[in-house]
């Protein structure tokens, strides 16, 4: 097999592997030397920076042939599909060559497991090393890790790569014992302890006086979740995510919506789980993240799926109206953090704002502020919103989405009622 054809086939299997993004990745630059590559510039956009960069990745398999059989993986070993193997060397000339042509700033490399853990994880570290020591690159490197393979080798894949993740994939044991029963989620976290141990470690040598620089390491790991794959309730799902921020400090949780795969097993769902879904769960995401919620605010055990119609903070604040209207020009930064449209760097705004005047509707506005969502949940000096209905019924309609005109299907079998309209419109009766 040509290696054209290999990478077609091992990047099209890579494509449902969603915690690919750099940031947090620590700036290279190969000016001042003779290395080759550089995390800077422009090319192909397929993830940012939190200072703004793109990102352009090579994302690929090293192979797609695997001795596990998780049931929702289009490359699992029962899986009727194409296979196909790189060599450490032609992953690293196929990096070298595409950025060179400009096409990537760096490399995303996972890979099924072949022989044993242990064996593939030491083909991944073997691109990355030749990469790093050979060829002097220092562009962007993200290496997908197995939580079975030994922690030294885990160890020596931080020690080339950027960034390294290990997939959790589901929120809890039971959920793997049936679809992907190899995994053992303890052994994950295990894993993502010692990742973080070193990470702590390097961190803690930087900060000594007058001592050597030590060995690189990673910057930080992430992991993905499948939503929709299990019964698993969104929950459970921001349950365990806020678990691994906690106690691992893992950079970013990716959810991925579960995705009918050709050929599926027949314990999976037949339809994939709406979209919004995963985009409400990102939402939550942020909010345990950056606004200081919990877990059990966004989705409590009486509701433990999220509202797909309004996203979790405008479903937060009026599920909890009682604690509204928030004065804008008195209220502590943890109550403007819950306010539905008020984002972090606007709070920033109005805190050093209101230090020097009382902020009235028209400075809102001057921030470009969601006012829609605001006005019913504020007071400022020239603003209340008694007649804004906070305590009516109504006002949750004020926030859905529009009504959507429904496709009739002409194929489908009429019911009786359209039967009898569509007889009148022809005279039969």
């Amino acid at each position: 097999m040509d290696i054209t054809r290999k990478l077609e086939i091992l990047a099209d299997a890579a494509k449902y592997d969603a915690s690919c993004a750099s940031s947090g990745a620590a700036r290279k630059d190969s000016r001042g030397g003779t290395g080759v590559g550089s995390t800077g510039g422009m090319g192909i956009c397929h993830s940012y920076t939190p200072d703004g960069r793109c990102v352009s990745l090579m994302k690929v398999l090293m192979t797609n042939a695997c001795l596990y059989d998780c049931h929702y993986c289009i490359n699992r070993r029962s899986s009727n599909v194409t296979r196909a193997r790189f060599t450490p060397d032609e992953v690293v000339q196929l990096t070298l060559d595409f950025y060179k042509r400009n096409y990537i700033e760096g490399l995303f490399l996972s890979s099924g497991i072949i022989r044993s853990a242990d064996h593939t994880m030491e083909l991944v570290i073997e691109v990355a090393r030749k990469l790093r020591e050979v060829h002097q690159f220092r562009g962007y490197i993200h290496l997908k890790t197995i939580p079975e393979a030994s922690q030294d080798l885990i160890a020596l894949a931080g020690r080339y790569a950027d960034r390294i993740s290990i997939n959790v994939e589901l929120p809890s044991q039971q959920s793997l014992n049936t679809l992907a029963p190899e995994k053992n989620l303890a052994r994950t976290e295990q894993a993502m302890g010692h990742i973080r141990g070193k990470i702590d470690e390097r961190h803690a040598e930087k900060r000594k006086p007058d001592a050597p620089k030590p060995p690189p390491f990673a910057t930080g790991q992430s992991t993905q979740m499948l939503v929709g794959a299990d019964s698993s309730n969104d929950a459970m799902i921001l349950g365990c995510a806020n678990k691994l921020y906690t106690a691992h400090r893992l950079r970013r949780v990716y959810y991925s919506a579960f995705s009918p795969i050709p050929e599926p097993s027949s314990i999976l769902p037949l339809k994939a789980p709406p979209l919004i879904r995963e985009h409400r769960l990102y939402q939550a995401d942020w909010l345990l993240r950056f606004y200081e919620f919990k877990v059990e605010e966004i989705a409590s055990a009486s509701a433990p799926n999220l509202d797909l119609a309004l996203d979790p903070k405008l479903s937060w604040a009026l599920r909890n109206r009682a604690s509204f209207p928030v004065d804008v020009n008195r209220a502590p930064r943890e109550m403007l953090l819950r306010i539905p449209g008020m984002g972090v760097r606007n709070v920033e705004r109005i805190l050093a704002a209101r230090r020097y005047t009382r902020l009235r509707l028209a400075d809102l506005i001057r921030l470009r502020l969601q006012m829609k969502k605001l006005l019913p949940f504020i007071t400022t000096a020239d603003h209340h919103p008694a007649r804004l209905g906070l305590d009516s019924d109504a006002l949750r309609a004020r926030f859905l989405p529009p009504p959507e005109q429904l496709e009739i299907n002409f194929d489908a079998a009429p019911t009786p009622a359209v039967s009898d309209f569509l007889a009148v419109r022809s005279g039969e009766l």
